[in-house]
């Protein structure tokens, strides 16, 4: 399973977007058909690719609601730009 929500939409909309620029080429008028028949197998394994994300995606959702997962949320610990973590030799005080 996936590890959050986010990281399912994030895959699901990246998806999309190669599943549209996929039919776009799919039915392009000016290539060879044998390019069009490429595309259209492509097409359907984005395709299963989307329908697998989601419903991993629902049955991620339906898991929280239920609470039969509890997602983690981590904190941010940013260290750029904090003087605390600064040592002497790059200019903070320690």
């Amino acid at each position: 399973m996936a590890e959050t929500v986010g990281w399912l939409a994030d895959k699901l909309s990246i998806v999309e977007l190669k599943r549209y620029h996929m039919r776009e080429q799919m039915e392009r008028t000016d290539v060879a058909a044998d390019f069009r028949r490429q595309c259209s197998d492509k097409l359907e394994v984005l395709t299963r690719q989307r329908d697998d994300l989601a419903e991993e995606l629902a049955i991620l959702l339906a898991d929280i609601a239920s609470g039969r997962v509890v997602p983690r949320v981590y904190r941010q610990f940013k260290m750029y730009n904090d003087p605390a973590y600064r040592t002497q030799r790059d200019g903070g005080k320690a």
